[in-house]
């Protein structure tokens, strides 16, 4: 009896011995042959070649999912504004992600934290990610309590986040798709938490993937075929896409939301705004009367009479303010305009292609060294993690002109930089006017009045560095809430009506886990 309890003692232990060793992370593998060659996927003794068993692309945090499809995107109402910029455009988009919600004062002030943090010592990189809080300030108004209290007062830290350029509205998404992507290798059990990155020895998605980021290994890690330690690849699945600001055509589609309208390939009622109907007030018994968004509802109108606070909202909301479209999306009407991907163009709509429509593309490649390797993040010697196609980047070790004419030998593009493409650029110009005496082009249709007479052009707001911002906010009138209709700013400047809130590609199948 006592040798069966000390055997019954050891079998326990071997047994957790076990299950801890096997609580390893571990990746689901792929058990069969390639349909093309038969030879088999995952064995040693086959070549080895590892191929995980990838279900669907799992959303990120705060992300709802956007069924892409067709839709006509521009104006929805009469041009009341005499502005056709947004001329009617029948469009297809692919599935993606959208934030539930804008950006808050809170998680920006997380993005400021870290950088705090981990860049201690390069100060110019936190003040540059800074929102300008005297947005607020106008010559016959007093904001000044805006101006002390709206970004950081704890009263304001569900609120949307202004003063934040389109520049840095892309800084954070970048910072944020980084912080994601190390969640979900700590929760894989791949790497440890580590606060204490500092500097240049911090998490960054491509940089762990380029090999230049070791971090704090959790046990072994990830094991190859054989046992034998390796890092995670992009291959594996665990990594998410990149978070960016959505395209014009994506915000505006989910904006819409006609997926509440639709029945098989119909579309029963096309929407003037994110709801049905011509109405600003909810239709519901139990909310009547309610405006569905913040706006300014008439002159001098910007939250109704006290005791009776329509909106609730001076002069902004709660980024869960309202009810959600039918996509689940808050406030993609009022509360704050929303910064979106495009480079403006009057005519854009026209231009555009028909399937994902986007302008402002400048089409980059990974920068590497005679040997074929990513340049090194840290090199100071002036080489770019990233350079433009066909750029005789110089400064790159082995790249010579042949490789420059062979990234060009293509027919789909030829030139990098597309943010005028079809729109002043010398490819798309029928008249020769625009160049120099020298013939070199440096005159283009948008440029700024200069200093001097050598670039003393015409005057312009529209170049390569204004974008587009809709959705309409609350210092503006009903109007600007239709999804169709758009502004433009410059990329460096802020307001204190204009937020963001980002949005990520849908890879694989368009309707995910159903």
């Amino acid at each position: 009896m006592k040798l069966n309890r000390h055997l019954l003692t050891i079998v326990l232990l071997l047994a957790i011995g076990l299950t801890f060793s096997a609580c390893g992370p571990k990746i689901e593998r792929r058990n069969e042959a390639s349909n093309k060659t038969g030879w088999y996927y995952n064995d040693p003794d086959w070549g080895g070649f590892e191929v995980v068993q990838y279900n669907e692309q799992q959303p990120g945090p705060d992300l709802v999912l956007i069924e892409g499809g067709v839709f006509t995107m521009g104006n929805t109402q009469e041009r009341i504004m005499d502005n056709w910029n947004a001329m009617r455009r029948r469009v297809t988009l692919s599935s993606y992600y959208m934030d539930q919600h804008e950006v808050s004062n809170l998680n920006y002030l997380e993005y400021l934290h870290w950088l705090s943090k981990v860049f201690v010592e390069y100060p110019e990189i936190i003040q540059k990610a800074m929102p300008d809080t005297d947005v607020w300030r106008r010559p016959l108004a007093y904001n000044e309590p805006f101006v002390l209290y709206y970004f950081r007062h704890p009263a304001y830290q569900d609120y949307p986040v202004v003063g934040v350029s389109w520049v840095q509205a892309n800084d954070y998404a970048l910072w944020r798709t980084d912080r994601v992507n190390e969640k979900l290798l700590i929760d894989a059990g791949i790497l440890e938490p580590d606060p204490q990155q500092q500097g240049s020895n911090n998490f960054t998605t491509d940089a762990y993937l380029a090999g230049q980021y070791e971090g704090s290994v959790k046990g072994e890690g990830l094991t190859d075929l054989e046992g034998n330690p390796r890092r995670v690849r992009f291959e594996d699945g665990i990594l998410l896409p990149r978070y960016r600001l959505p395209t014009e055509a994506e915000w505006e589609y989910a904006a819409l939301a006609l997926i509440g309208n639709s029945e098989t390939e119909r579309i029963a009622n096309y929407r003037l705004y994110p709801w049905d109907g011509y109405s600003l007030r909810n239709p519901d018994p139990q909310a009547r009367g309610i405006f569905m968004a913040n706006f300014v509802r008439g002159k001098g109108d910007y939250m109704g009479v006290a005791g009776y606070l329509n909106d609730n909202a001076a002069p902004t909301a709660p980024v869960d303010y309202g009810w959600p479209n039918d996509y689940g999306l808050y406030c993609m009407a009022g509360n704050v305009n929303e910064w979106v991907l495009d480079v403006y163009r009057p005519m854009s709509f026209v231009d555009v292609e028909e399937f994902n429509p986007f302008r402002g593309n400048i089409f980059t490649t990974v920068a590497k060294d005679a040997d074929g390797n990513v340049v090194d993040k840290n090199d100071t010697t002036g080489h770019l993690y990233y350079r433009k196609v066909g750029d005789p980047m110089t400064n790159i070790t082995g790249l010579t002109e042949d490789d420059v004419k062979n990234e060009l030998n293509r027919y789909n593009y030829r030139k990098a930089d597309n943010r005028n493409y079809m729109d002043g650029d010398l490819q798309s110009s029928l008249v020769d006017d625009w160049l120099n005496d020298d013939g070199k082009g440096t005159n283009r249709m948008y440029n700024y009045k200069g200093t001097d007479d050598e670039h003393n052009g015409a005057t312009s707001l529209i170049n390569d560095e204004v974008r587009v911002y809709k959705g309409g906010g609350w210092r503006d009138r009903a109007y600007w809430l239709s999804p169709g209709t758009r502004r433009f700013l410059n990329q460096n400047m802020a307001r204190d009506d204009i937020g963001f809130r980002c949005a990520m590609i849908k890879v694989g199948s368009p309707r995910g886990t159903e």
